[in-house]
């Protein structure tokens, strides 16, 4: 008979659970639980110690006083107080022999005398008749002695009691969250193109995880699962997107290459031609960007080491056909060199996309793209924005209104941004209305050419 399955090992589990923030959490929260009680519980024991020392005690020697001086009044020759924690004294006149040196100094009131044990807790008050002065001396280690026993001693018990109920409640959440810190173990050890959710099968699941547990393992699996889907759909579309839209462009392309040589077609038709050239070249482009775009992760393309400055001439040369007719120059300043190792033709696509926003919106002057140490700046000297069309370049198929009624889709820039966040190439836009557009890609990994 096949031994069934009781989940994972307990070795296993104790690790997940070591490497847990989860478990983290509730260790901090049971240690800072801890500390708040037993902090609040001692300040409130040091408070009772203080309000039994200067309040209790004194009201208590100030009507052990005023008792003592009705006594004398009814008998001046009556015995002063001398019990175990109180001791009393008398001054009668100028005549303080019967009184302790170190008393005789204090005016009347509440006062605390070092001592050579403890400090003595002193009320001096004058008689209500006659110069008469008297002394009661509290012994302050009797007040010590009353807040260790019915203070801290009873503290230590609340707070052991404390500790206990704490630490088993502690326990218990442990166990109740352990099958999740487990599962989310296993997500995190996912890999998003290939999740595997044979773990959470659910004779997988531990035996001692509640029904909650078993409903969001069951959640998980299928979620694994509808995203295996999802990535199996994605591979699928731009596999066959990638064969099935370049194989009629290339026919189109060629098509119009043919037409182009015709030595009979009129005027109109060469323009037409020539439109028909820029739409297939905008179109790879943009059919190029949107496949990269849509592979997460891989962009399927492979990553070479490669000289920036040859990708950048080649796409200023292809750029050269964006402005003809017109008094525009495309030029290349190649003030450094610098090599990458990445798909070259993610660089193609960005500069491509840059070229032909600049070539589109500038109507005479020259379009620059200058290498420099560790970035490529275009330049142009087109339309430029304003500071608020500025703030919404990036945004997908924003037309600024400097740029009504040219070519263009509106998701060029779009498309640099996502794929400079992919890549970690920052990228900077500055724009002047009337002077022209700046756009610098930055290259934090260059290298050396």
């Amino acid at each position: 008979m096949p031994e069934a399955r009781t989940g994972p090992a307990p070795a296993d589990r104790r690790a997940a659970e070591q490497r847990s923030p989860l478990r983290g959490t509730l260790w901090l929260a049971f240690v800072v639980q801890l500390a708040a009680i037993s902090l609040a519980t001692l300040l409130s024991v040091f408070g009772a110690w203080i309000v039994l020392r200067d309040v209790l005690i004194q009201r208590a020697l100030m009507d052990e006083a005023t008792h003592y001086w009705q006594r004398y009044e009814r008998e001046p020759g009556a015995a002063l107080p001398d019990t175990f924690n109180l001791r009393a004294y008398l001054r009668v006149g100028d005549d303080d022999s019967g009184v302790p040196e170190k008393l005789r100094a204090l005016p009347p009131g509440y006062h605390i005398v070092p001592d050579e044990d403890s400090d003595d807790l002193v009320y001096v008050e004058d008689g209500p008749r006659w110069p008469l002065r008297l002394y009661l001396v509290f012994k302050q280690e009797q007040v010590d002695a009353l807040a260790l026993w019915f203070g801290f001693v009873p503290l230590a018990l609340v707070l052991m009691v404390i500790y206990l109920m704490a630490f088993l409640f502690y326990r218990a959440s442990r166990r109740a969250v352990s099958p999740v810190i487990w599962l989310a173990g296993l997500v995190r050890g996912w890999d998003p193109k290939h999740p595997d959710t044979s773990a959470l099968e659910p004779e997988a699941i531990p035996a001692d995880a509640g029904e909650d547990v078993r409903v969001l393992a069951g959640a998980l699996r299928g979620f694994a699962r509808r995203l295996d889907d999802f990535v199996e759909r994605e591979r699928n579309f731009t596999r066959d997107a990638s064969h099935e839209l370049r194989t009629p462009i290339t026919v189109i392309k060629v098509a119009a290459d043919v037409l182009e040589t015709e030595e009979e077609l009129s005027p109109f038709a060469q323009r037409s031609v020539g439109r028909i050239q820029r739409s297939i070249r905008d179109m790879e482009a943009l059919i190029e960007s949107f496949l990269i775009l849509a592979r997460e992760g891989d962009v399927g393309l492979p990553e070479e080491d490669f000289v920036v400055n040859e990708i950048v001439g080649d796409e200023a040369e292809k750029a050269e056909s964006l402005v003809v007719g017109r008094p525009v120059v495309v030029r290349v300043v190649h003030e450094a060199q610098f090599a990458l190792h990445a798909p070259s033709r993610v660089l193609a696509v960005m500069l491509s996309n840059l070229l032909r926003n600049a070539c589109a919106y500038t109507e005479q002057g020259e379009v620059t793209v200058t290498v420099g140490e560790g970035y490529i700046r275009v330049a142009d000297t087109g339309l430029g924005m304003s500071p608020e069309e500025l703030k919404r370049v990036f945004e997908p198929f924003y037309r600024a209104k400097s740029g009504e009624g040219k070519r263009g889709s509106g998701v060029g820039l779009t498309i640099v941004r996502r794929l400079s966040d992919r890549f970690g190439w920052p990228v900077e836009i500055e724009s002047e209305r009337g002077v022209g557009t700046r756009v610098t890609i930055r290259f934090p990994n260059a290298a050396p050419a």
